[in-house]
């Protein structure tokens, strides 16, 4: 739940692990990490979540929540939310029925693509963009980590940000009436649990933003999935008995849209731009909200995906993103194909429900969460952006990061704030050991509370 509360996030640091080797403070895209007594600390009200510590990390000290998978016996229906990116990961060889199957053997009692609800989705989402014709331009809410990006490093955007549930949450909102309407389940007995390909979407899941609650009931990993799967494709090999389940229905369209050009192909508007890669989106945004730049005025939808090759680049995913791409584009082709001959109709189940599923589809307001927030106060708040800009000619500008701080900018803002001190500059600290103002004793004892006591005694 979000409503002014801390977000949640599902990337932690082990301490007994971490080295404190600031690989992650210093590739972190919105500056939420610092180095305290040797370790990294991540400022919750900075992190989106996107995972880039997590890749930068050489120790593997930075970890993934996730919900402990015997939870999924706490309920008699059990739902495997899978998004297509899952399938992708296997090998050619091994089917969507066998990997339906394995889930069903290891306890699920269901199994639905979150795709499914695509049609829906864009459904709404192209009503939206007619209903607001003065908003340009309108930014898919589909990636958490870019909408958490927008919300505390871009607040001036929030009301570009277009207020829909993603597919994941249009499925399991539908999911639930099905199953209690048509498979007479106590709403109770009912647990969806979504199998995930990165960090930020445990963090959409646990505190959705513009919610209070979301139909999801937990997340599982994909990774750890992915290898108990794997695990017995392997040891049953071709004696396993597959037996014919129903697999969700999915148009080839719907299959593409969590690759990157997924939604702007199917996106309303003569000019939309698709973006990955968290750098790139980024780079995108200081130009949108600058203005610098009248094409991108012109412009009337957004793609943007934290992740190079959008999902298959999640870090929780365990083949190459370039393979897996490759995999669901061929998928796609022989749905498309059966399409063509009639085999199986783009009409999907889901898309029997459209009118309870559009009159539910838009979440509350999304509010800013900007991360340069100084003061609820207007007046103390300009007073300590005028503190920072003067410890800011102090500092030497060289975001050297010895302050444990990413960049000067960041250390004036901690010092501003009363998380830093001016003399944890090593600059400063040695102008004042050579005006005798600060000993060499207590420069030692500075940069051992940044960075610990590296030689133990």
């Amino acid at each position: 739940m979000e409503n002014g509360s801390a977000f949640y996030h599902a990337l932690q640091v082990d301490e007994d692990i971490c080295i404190g080797c600031s690989h992650c403070m210093k590739t972190c895209p919105t500056g939420a990490i610092r180095i305290r007594n040797g370790k990294s600390h991540i400022l919750e009200n900075r992190c989106i979540d996107c995972g880039e510590c997590f890749k930068a990390c050489p120790v593997k000290a930075i970890y993934i929540k996730q919900d402990d998978f015997e939870e999924i016996f706490n309920f008699k229906c059990r739902v495997a939310l899978i998004p297509s990116v899952f399938l992708g990961q296997f090998p050619d060889d091994i089917s969507v029925s066998k990997i339906y199957n394995i889930l069903i053997d290891i306890g699920f009692t269901h199994v639905w693509e979150t795709e499914s609800a695509v049609p829906i989705y864009t459904k709404a989402k192209n009503r939206y963009a007619e209903e607001h014709p003065e908003i340009k331009p309108l930014i898919s809410t589909f990636c958490p980590a870019v909408l958490r990006l927008i919300q505390v490093k871009y607040p001036g955007l929030v009301e570009n940000l277009i207020p829909l549930k993603a597919p994941l949450d249009i499925t399991a909102m539908f999911l639930r009436r099905k199953l209690v309407s048509e498979e007479h389940y106590d709403p109770k007995e009912i647990g969806l649990f979504y199998i995930t390909p990165c960090a930020s979407k445990i963090a959409a899941v646990k505190s959705p933003v513009g919610e209070e609650k979301s139909n999801v009931d937990g997340v599982i990993n994909m990774d750890a999935l992915y290898n108990r799967v794997f695990k017995i494709i392997k040891k049953e090999g071709k004696n396993y008995q597959e037996r014919k389940l129903p697999i969700a229905q999915i148009s080839s369209d719907s299959l593409l849209t969590s690759l990157t050009n997924g939604e702007r192909r199917l996106a309303q508007g003569k000019h939309s731009l698709a973006i990955d890669g968290i750098d790139n989106v980024m780079e995108f945004l200081e130009k949108l909200e600058k203005g610098e730049d009248k094409d991108i005025e012109n412009v009337d939808f957004l793609e943007l995906r934290a992740c190079d090759q959008s999902c298959p680049g999640g870090i929780l995913t365990c083949d190459n993103r370039f393979l897996m791409c490759e995999r669901m584009f061929a998928r796609a082709r022989k749905i498309a194909q059966k399409e063509r001959n009639g085999e199986i109709t783009k009409e999907q189940e889901v898309t029997k429900d459209t009118d309870y599923l559009m009159q539910n589809i838009q979440v509350g307001e999304i509010k800013a969460r900007s991360m340069l927030s100084l003061d609820e106060d207007i007046e103390k708040a300009l007073e300590k952006m005028g503190k920072i800009q003067t410890i800011e000619q102090m500092l030497p500008q060289t975001d050297c990061g010895i302050c444990g701080a990413p960049t000067c900018n960041a250390l004036a803002n901690d010092i501003v704030l009363s998380d830093a001190e001016l003399t944890d500059c090593i600059f400063i600290q040695r102008k004042r050991e050579h005006k005798g103002e600060l000993p060499i004793e207590g420069s030692i004892q500075i940069m051992e509370k940044i960075w610990g006591k590296r030689v133990k005694e």
